[in-house]
């Protein structure tokens, strides 16, 4: 379906936990943040209901995120079942890849069908500064094996911040000159405690780049989205760049989300949307439902305004709206 502005909507992120086994520096503070209640959660079987009520509206493509996914019991089950859902064409995934070993054969065997890993840094005494845990190993295993596995393109979903990896940049473009994946730098956007960090624009990365290879404009990349990507003359991979601050593609997204506590979030900057939950627990019919959605999706704003911070603007962490 379109909104009210033309826009065609198809892809729908679903948080399914605000759990998480790290503690990235500009995603939560030190000390975690406040847990929603389990019971607040929404349960699979609901978030089920919403996926298939998205999928008669329009919605073809599903990426599950956190907090971290996979540390969510039933997740498995919950990929195969939203497999089987009509008109949906592709479910991926969003980890930051602590647990992708150990669970990467299950889901491959449930039919995901693409993985992102969050990792900012190659440095494991960097690693655990921004994270505040150890586990590096663990990730570079966990893409190493989903690349031997059949995952044709894995992507990687890198934070520049200055003072803290911006001389990393370097690091990860060897890294899509030695295996196929796909590197995305996403600029740091101001939300939560990322609000406490300076970003690094993607003009910048571009430039530290420029100045040591050539890029070359690469446009094969399945489920590019909003990025833009490129290529060195020796890469396996590709360079993508993200840039919802320095370059705003609010035009052309195509996006809505659902919290781990049910609430379809229109856009990532605004609180606007509204409380599914609240249905889904007082026995709304699925036309009802298919209702409420579609009238949601037909006001979704039409751009973000991180650059001017107001009241109506969502002032929680990352990992409680959904990475």
């Amino acid at each position: 379906m379109v909104d009210n502005t033309g826009r065609k909507i198809e892809y729908l992120r679903v948080s399914i936990t605000d759990r998480c086994n790290l503690r990235c520096i500009y995603c939560m503070p030190k000390d975690g943040i406040e847990l929603i209640n389990h019971d607040e959660i929404l349960t699979f079987e609901e978030l089920y209901r919403i996926i298939k009520s998205s999928s008669s509206l329009g919605i073809s493509k599903i990426r599950i995120t956190g907090g971290e996914p996979l540390a969510r019991k039933g997740i498995i089950e919950f990929i195969r079942n939203v497999k089987s859902i009509q008109g949906i064409e592709e479910v991926s995934l969003t980890t930051n890849g602590i647990l992708l070993e150990e669970y990467l054969d299950e889901l491959l065997k449930a039919g995901l069908d693409r993985i992102n890993v969050s990792v900012d840094t190659l440095n494991e005494e960097l690693y655990s500064k921004i994270t505040r845990n150890k586990g590096l190993d663990k990730v570079l295993r966990g893409i190493n094996a989903a690349l031997d596995k059949g995952i044709k393109r894995v992507k990687i979903n890198t934070v520049i911040v200055k003072e803290i990896n911006n001389e990393e940049i370097m690091d990860f473009v060897e890294l899509i000159e030695k295996i196929p994946v796909d590197v995305r730098f996403i600029e740091l956007m101001p939300i939560g405690e990322g609000k406490k960090y300076t970003q690094v624009s993607n003009d910048e990365v571009k430039n530290i780049i420029l100045k040591n290879r050539e890029l070359i404009p690469f446009f094969n990349v399945k489920g590019s989205g909003p990025a833009t990507y490129f290529k060195t003359k020796s890469s396996k991979g590709s360079i993508g760049f993200i840039s919802p601050i320095s370059h705003e593609f609010c035009s052309q997204c195509n996006r809505i989300r659902i919290t781990p506590e049910g609430f379809l979030k229109l856009c990532l900057h605004w609180n606007d949307g509204v409380d599914l939950k609240k249905y889904l627990r007082n026995e709304v019919s699925d036309e009802e439902l298919n209702n409420i959605i579609y009238k949601a999706i037909k006001q979704k704003p039409y751009r973000h305004e991180f650059k001017s911070q107001n009241k109506n603007s969502d002032c929680r962490n990352m990992s409680q709206i959904g990475g």
